[in-house]
């Protein structure tokens, strides 16, 4: 498969990660071989077993992003690029814990040591500089994110609570997940990735209807209001368009994802795309009037196929690995309110939806829902649907559909929008604007769960230290409609039609 991209540098360490993960690749969910494995060696007895199931399966940071506010606009872009900063910092700290398995095994400060106290240090640091340029810009930057720098270690059998569905309290990874779910690979010196494992899937049939209760995400659209709907046809990313990079998150920074991203609409969207880029780029939308881009991270089964960035960062130096996995099909259409008319979004305006840090920060953004074509009243978010022969594995979300009426982007890139209420209204001022849903369709082989492991998973990359967990998935989307097109979206919406 090819791509439309831009060669990327691999550091040493995520190279030894690459490594580790192309032997890990037989089929199966990937652990830490020589970590897990030792919980289960018999000359190390009940003590050694209790030891390294105390180990640390992954690094928990507070998203230092999401508690920042009123960001003068001439700061926006040196914030953006400390917090990608930020974020490779975890990354590394990850690739170190997941490459020195060994030496934690023979030292129980070993981790809190040489990876979490200097990891604290580096983040207060950057925490630091954010406080200084937002200052210096004219803004008043809060004097408790300091508070933010410490970073924990979660032991395998230690699960975030507030999962939705129960699959993140219930049976955690030490229960059937991480210590037992997945097929153990190692290189020479036991290292490996992790994700997803056995405990991450769940059996459609035994997902109850109508369970899902989330108060994101809702349906915009109901019975009364505006009832029309505007679908547009983007395609399902013919064109190979892939980066790392997250133009909303972290502009002007390469690899500010850290996985790797499926695009639709806008073909010159990468971390250095600026609005003028944009508005002249071309588009895969069959209306050449829809320019906007809209994107998710990519799923992949975990095959062993070797795909293009198998050795780059974003890719398998970052533990996302096997065969990218087109959708058969990409539904992406835009709906009303319940409780009167839409207004136009205003152009360039930048929606987040849903948390690529759900795993570590809890499920407060989650939003995404997980089902089988033919199970479309059964939905999951925190779990990986094992759908039967015949049926495809569905992707859906419903994005903030209430907006503040001034601003196309925030400081954490979530404050400028909101989802409507229980009754279809926009609280605090918000006004209503058409409501984006997009839904993936994939013919994906089912996975083979037995005795804890699981043969052949999917998965969405992910942040090397989320772990390729379901909960995780999220969507972006910029709005590059031209004038004519975007009211031509409002006045079909409100005028109850369906087009397109």
């Amino acid at each position: 498969m090819g791509r439309n991209t831009r060669k990327r540098r691999t550091p040493l360490a995520t190279k030894i990660v690459a490594g580790a993960a192309a032997l890990a690749v037989g089929g199966g969910g990937l652990v830490w071989a020589n970590f897990y494995a030792s919980a289960h060696e018999e000359h190390g007895g009940h003590n050694r077993t209790r030891s390294a199931g105390a180990q640390v399966a992954t690094i928990d940071c507070p998203d230092v992003g999401q508690k920042i506010r009123e960001v003068p606009d001439r700061a926006r872009g040196e914030v953006d690029g400390e917090l990608a900063t930020m974020d490779s910092q975890i990354t590394n700290a990850y690739q170190r814990l997941a490459t020195t398995r060994r030496a934690q095994a023979g030292d129980s400060q070993f981790v809190q040591n040489t990876i979490l106290g200097p990891l604290k240090d580096r983040r207060k640091a950057i925490i630091d500089r954010i406080q200084l340029e937002i200052n210096r810009a004219g803004g008043k930057a809060d004097d408790n994110l300091d508070e933010l720098a410490g970073c924990q270690g979660r032991p395998a059998d230690q699960q975030n609570g507030g999962g939705q569905d129960g699959g993140q309290n219930d049976g955690g990874q030490d229960d059937g997940g991480q210590d037992q779910g997945g097929n153990e690979g190692n290189d020479d010196n036991g290292n490996g990735v992790a994700g997803p494992v056995a405990e991450d899937f769940v059996d459609i049939n035994d997902v109850q209807p109508n369970s899902r209760n989330s108060r994101n995400g809702l349906a915009a659209d109901g019975d009364g209001g505006s009832t029309g709907s505007f679908t547009t046809d983007c395609g399902v990313n013919e064109n190979n368009l892939f980066n790392s990079d997250n133009l909303i998150a972290a502009p002007g920074v390469d690899n500010g994802a850290h996985h790797t991203h499926d695009y639709v609409g806008n073909q010159d969207n990468d971390a250095f795309s600026s609005d003028e880029d944009l508005a002249n780029a071309d588009t895969s939308c069959q209306n050449q009037g829809d320019k906007s881009t809209y994107y998710w991270p990519v799923l992949r089964l975990q095959d062993g196929t070797q795909e293009f960035d198998a050795n780059d960062q974003g890719g398998g130096a970052e533990g996302n690995i096997g065969k990218i996995l087109k959708p058969a099909e990409a539904q992406i259409r835009f709906v009303g309110s319940r409780q009167g008319d839409v207004v136009a979004m205003p152009k360039f305006l930048r929606v987040i939806t849903g948390d690529a840090k759900s795993f570590t920060n809890g499920d407060a953004n989650a939003n995404t829902s997980w089902s089988c074509s033919g199970f479309e009243d059964r939905q999951v978010t925190d779990k990986y649907p094992l759908c039967p022969e015949g049926s495809q594995v569905l992707r859906t979300v419903n994005f903030q559909s209430c907006w503040d009426g001034q601003n196309i982007d925030s400081a954490n890139h979530r404050d400028h929008m909101a989802f409507v209420q229980e009754d279809g209204s926009c609280a605090n001022g918000f006004q209503a604007v058409p409501q984006l849903q997009i839904r993936l369709a994939y013919d994906i082989p089912t996975p083979t769960v037995e005795n804890g492991q699981v043969q052949n998973p999917y998965a969405v990359d992910s942040f090397p230290e989320q772990l390729h967990k379901p909960i995780t998935d999220h969507n972006d989307f910029i709005n590059v409609m031209d004038e004519d097109l975007m009211n031509e979206v409002v006045d079909c919406i409100n005028r109850g039609e369906d087009c397109q």
